[in-house]
């Protein structure tokens, strides 16, 4: 708990510290701000759309090229998980343990799909209070192909079905990053159900905090923002940016990822035998299919195919590049050498990092994020790491929950219309708001302390659960000998 606690202290001076030492002095609180303007793309929109004002209003129909654009855009994200994040992860465990990774992933992506249709969905994405939201949708009761859900723009809107499906496959991902922290020692059953008590009571959380509204044609003047901030999600709220998942995805998931491994213990041998990627090949190919899935993950977040999904997938695309650029030449500068596993992490981290500000920076600043992201994480990675002693297998923490953090307090950063900024959207005036350097801050701030603290609480308490009824570690001998036999009874190479 010491290490969980100097690690924490560690990003708080580095992350939450940079916005501190840089508000204006007009600072207004964030609460006060989002009841001014609201997000022009807030990440992910409202689970219905907004009844219409007048009954003769006839209801929004799907444009063709937007449902499209949504289905595609789930498919690319489900190629991230499966195999994308399997083969990344799987070729940088030793071959003994190569199989459980692909299977932990493959049925947790699974698990969640189920639970996301059973009661996942409603929880994140229903009316309830500014925290959670409630079982009114459970089992996907009332949705029909008839059914929709709004997008950013007002009089726009995709099938409900679609935007179910989409944020299904977010649901599915987040929990499985975290298997890399406590790759190669943790039992099958007991991850099964950790990820069940963490997506119940840490990401549906996040998710319907950060990302749930009811829609911007619900806003037609003070009046009735001031109803939608009320019923909005807590951090939406308060003003916070988060377009595809700085906090709802990657520093959720990197937290619980850190508690896991200090909680789960070192690996057998940690730190005095060789533990080496056993295929790096296969980590490239599973870090491309990342780069490319995240296409979706991003410029599918915007809902709608129009010029901002462009924009979040060219900045997708550049800070990504700019990020892998970054972490080779830190490497070659201090080992002498570039690495594939370097590029690859570098390329994981500028995906990371522009997760939250896709749709709300520039393309320089997008360049700007992806070069600045890859020296913290490889400091994480490569110093912090070791100072601190926990054994985080796969570097979750160093390069999800810090490229996260990042992202999440740079996007209050270049959303700035002056930097090449979006800026953030009024729906009242229907145009861009005035940018407000403090409070944008502050509300990014909430969202990144937030996320750590809802992660940390709840991995803590279910990693305990679990630990006390089904155990967290396999024994020595299973570990020795590799989980993809003493686990699950195969290999993953016979030659």
């Amino acid at each position: 708990m010491k290490k969980l606690l100097s690690i924490f202290a560690l990003v708080a001076t580095l992350g939450l510290g940079l916005a501190a030492n840089t508000y204006a002095e007009d600072a207004a609180p964030a609460a006060e701000a989002a009841a001014v303007v609201a997000p022009a793309a807030d990440a992910v929109a409202p689970a219905e759309a907004a009844p219409a004002e007048a009954a003769a209003a006839p209801a929004p129909t799907p444009n063709k090229g937007d449902t499209a654009w949504m289905l595609i855009s789930t498919v690319l994200v489900t190629l991230m998980v499966i195999p994308g994040l399997a083969l990344f992860y799987g070729g940088l465990v030793r071959q003994k343990n190569m199989l459980s990774v692909l299977m932990q992933t493959f049925m947790i992506f699974s698990l969640m799909a189920v639970l996301w249709a059973i009661y996942g969905y409603s929880v994140a994405f229903t009316g309830g209070n500014p925290y959670y939201g409630g079982l009114a949708k459970a089992f996907l009761a009332g949705i029909t192909p008839d059914s929709i859900a709004a997008t950013f723009s007002k009089g726009v809107v995709i099938p409900e079905l679609v935007f179910v499906a989409f944020q299904l496959t977010f649901a599915a991902i987040t929990p499985a990053l975290i298997i890399g922290a406590f790759a190669e020692r943790m039992k099958f059953s007991a991850i099964l159900a950790f990820m069940v008590l963490w997506f119940t009571f840490a990401y549906l959380p996040m998710a319907h905090m950060v990302w749930y509204w009811d829609g911007p044609d619900a806003i037609t003047d003070a009046a009735s923002l001031e109803t939608v901030v009320a019923n909005a999600g807590w951090l939406w709220a308060k003003g916070a940016l988060d377009f595809a998942g700085g906090t709802v995805v990657h520093i959720n998931a990197g937290v619980a990822g850190l508690v896991g491994a200090i909680m789960v213990g070192k690996r057998i041998g940690y730190g005095k035998e060789a533990m080496a990627p056993h295929s790096l090949t296969l980590t490239m190919v599973g870090a491309a299919l990342l780069w490319v899935g995240w296409f979706g993950f991003n410029a599918g977040s915007n809902l709608e195919a129009n010029g901002y999904a462009a924009l979040a997938l060219v900045n997708t695309m550049i800070a990504t590049g700019a990020a892998t650029l970054s972490w080779a030449f830190a490497e070659w500068l201090l080992k002498g050498k570039p690495s594939m596993l370097g590029a690859a992490s570098g390329a994981v981290a500028g995906l990371v990092a522009i997760t939250p500000a896709c749709g709300f920076v520039g393309p320089m600043g997008a360049i700007i994020i992806g070069l600045l992201v890859s020296p913290i994480c490889y400091f994480f990675v490569a110093k912090v790491k070791y100072w601190l002693g926990y054994d985080d297998a796969l570097d979750v923490f160093g390069v999800h929950a810090v490229g996260g953090i990042f992202g999440a307090l740079a996007t209050g950063v270049f959303v700035n219309p002056a930097l090449g900024g979006m800026g953030v959207y009024d729906y009242v005036a229907n145009a861009v708001g005035e940018y407000n350097f403090a409070a944008q801050m502050t509300a990014q701030a909430y969202a990144v302390g937030t996320a750590i603290v809802v992660s940390t609480v709840v991995s803590v308490i279910a990693f305990k659960l679990v630990d006390l009824v089904i155990g967290l570690r396999v024994s020595e001998e299973s570990e020795r000998e590799g989980l993809d036999t003493s686990e699950h009874g195969e290999r993953a190479y016979h030659s």
